[in-house]
């Protein structure tokens, strides 16, 4: 019934909102606020990685499971769990929710 009125499980309506909210950030639609909690390994510019050119994020070290699920480590664990094709800049909001969705 889930899948035919289109509805998400809790667990993955917050993973939904999670990686909506780091898109938008990362498109520079989010509140200035969150900006320091999200990071593209590209900004980081300590050194040139393979992975710069993936657009993934740089993921906050926690010393507990608390510490896990704060969104500075959430959010960007999250965002790196996407395939490669949610995570183009080529892609606008709509179709990165649609897509996401059905991922």
């Amino acid at each position: 019934m889930l899948q035919e009125l289109h509805w998400l499980l809790v667990r993955r309506w917050v993973d939904f909102k999670i990686a909506t909210l780091i898109y938008l950030l990362l498109s520079g639609m989010a509140p200035p606020y969150l900006a320091a909690d999200c990071q593209l390994v590209s900004d980081e510019g300590r050194r040139q990685l393979c992975s710069a050119n993936s657009r993934t994020c740089v993921v906050r070290r926690t010393c507990s499971s608390y510490g896990d699920r704060c969104f500075a480590a959430a959010g960007p664990r999250q965002w790196n769990n996407l395939p490669a094709h949610l995570r183009q800049t080529d892609i606008n909001f709509e179709q990165f929710k649609r897509q996401l969705k059905t991922f």
